[in-house]
């Protein structure tokens, strides 16, 4: 049996009748891996763990639909016991001693941790080639990227080794990879979800985020993994909710912006033209969509480059090869263990970043640059908010193009920000963003719409999603089997 194509529900329902145990789905999901492990989703696999949890579990339980169910981990989320590498060379024998709070809210609803997804090395990137373990491959042309940072944990959603996966997104890392490969991405609002264990890129950008093969399944692992933290002082305190809630029910009447900036001609033609007929779609359900200028959009890349490559100057400063992680043997002194430990330790791609961001937060630079930046990012914030109390969402593509192909070369830094342009908007204001699929180029790959909420209104957000995901009744699983 192909338990993992099937729906959460009709799997809980296996369940709970007895008809099969979560250990049968944790067999599946490493099979599915080890037939596919040229996918290279995964850097660290947790087959033994996996296997203990799966038969220690009790009775089903029958109000909880994530119980016994296999989930993946991105590579930068800490993981008690259980590698956490960034991709990394420098952390590339890394074990941590404690768990970030949503490995603890995982494991508190009984599913089983799989195993930790191949990435952009320290998320930086946009195509997960940067990654020290070589780059993950795309389910529906293994000759394509599957996007970045979350490459790995898109890929193996998409190839249906599991149900549930967790990336994060500093720029656009869950929402790209998800339209790259045809799943469903969410981006939540800043502060959602505590960032207390994951490994920190651009502090005041980077979230944890669901990745699903369907729009229900990706509430569902929302509803379990958000609320406020005391051990993250950027977690908001917000009352919790079911972002299921809305699912199903009726758009009519919703009022939609699209803006111009996301829809000219740095898009695709074949992206546009499936954009223009989904709005085609809402209109004839009565939604009111409107296309709008918003200030700043075409500010927000340049906005991304300051500010999250001086924060993650500030960050990686830690990798010292002093406390843990990598270190060279017997050095002169301690100039040399840091330069050499650094020097080895780090991807081309990181050390870019970091000398660029040194140099952006170092001396006058800090206010002429980052301050400069930071003030800008808050009038961008406030013209979204601005939107918002016009319009219910805003909807755009996820990506200028669909994925591209993994030889393409890397040797140009402006085009792996390229990549995210029309996602790093939401970063830089703090909103929420979820990629759904809404159809594919004329080479059969997947592409996306993204859909861009107020904040703290993701389950509109999946309320339109869901309308759309019904509507298009796409086939969206590259192995065959059920959708």
């Amino acid at each position: 049996m192909r338990y993992l194509d099937k729906n959460i529900e009709e799997i809980h329902k296996l369940l709970v009748e007895k008809k099969i145990k979560p250990i049968d789905l944790v067999n599946e999901a490493f099979a599915r891996i080890e037939k596919d492990k040229d996918l290279n989703a995964y850097i660290t696999l947790n087959k033994e763990d996996a296997i203990k949890t799966a038969e220690s579990l009790g009775e089903v339980e029958e109000d909880n639909l994530l119980f016994g169910l296999p989930i993946a981990i991105k590579d930068n989320i800490v993981t008690k016991g259980l590698k956490t590498t960034c991709a990394s060379h420098i952390l590339e024998n890394f074990i941590p001693i404690y768990d970030a709070t949503i490995i603890e809210k995982i494991k508190a609803n009984k599913m089983i941790i799989i195993g930790k997804t191949n990435m952009d090395e320290f998320a930086m990137g946009s195509s997960s080639r940067t990654s020290y373990f070589g780059a993950p491959k795309n389910p529906w042309n293994r000759n394509k990227i599957s996007g970045g940072s979350s490459g790995g944990s898109a890929t193996t959603i998409a190839n249906r080794d599991v149900l549930f996966a967790l990336g994060s997104d500093t720029g656009g890392s869950i929402r790209q990879p998800a339209s790259y490969t045809g799943i469903v991405g969410m981006k939540p609002t800043y502060g959602r979800i505590s960032r207390y264990g994951l490994v920190a890129f651009a502090s005041s950008l980077d979230q944890i985020g669901p990745m699903t093969k369907n729009v229900y399944e990706n509430a569902l692992l929302l509803n379990a993994i958000c609320g406020p933290d005391e051990k993250d002082l950027t977690s908001a305190k917000v009352e919790k909710e079911d972002f299921t809630r809305l699912i199903e029910k009726d758009i009519k009447g919703m009022k939609i912006a699209v803006p111009n900036y996301l829809m000219s001609d740095i898009v695709s033609p074949e992206i546009k033209d499936k954009i223009k007929e989904t709005i085609k779609i809402l209109e004839q359900n009565d939604v009111i969509v409107d296309y709008i200028d918003v200030k700043y959009l075409e500010n927000a890349m340049t906005l991304y480059q300051i500010i999250a490559m001086g924060e993650a100057s500030s960050n990686l400063a830690r990798f010292d090869g002093i406390r843990y992680g990598y270190s060279i043997e017997n050095p002169k002194n301690i100039e040399e263990l840091y330069l050499e430990t650094r020097g080895k330790g780090f991807g081309d791609e990181v050390k870019r970043r970091i000398m660029v961001g040194s140099y952006l937060l170092s001396g006058d630079n800090a206010k002429i640059y980052y301050n400069k930046a930071l003030s800008i990012r808050d009038d961008m914030r406030k013209e979204f908010k601005k939107v918002f109390e016009k319009y219910d969402l805003i909807i755009a593509p996820t990506t200028t193009t669909t994925a591209y192909d993994l030889t393409d070369p890397m040797n140009d830094p402006l085009k792996s920000f390229m990549d995210d342009v029309l996602v790093i908007p939401v970063n830089m204001a703090g909103l929420p963003g979820l990629s759904v699929p809404i159809g594919f180029d004329k080479n059969n790959m997947p592409i996306g719409m993204q859909i861009i909420g107020n904040s703290f209104e993701e389950a509109k957000m999946y309320q339109l999603a869901s309308y759309i995901e019904r509507k298009l009744n796409l086939s969206l699983n590259p192995t065959g089997g059920e959708r």
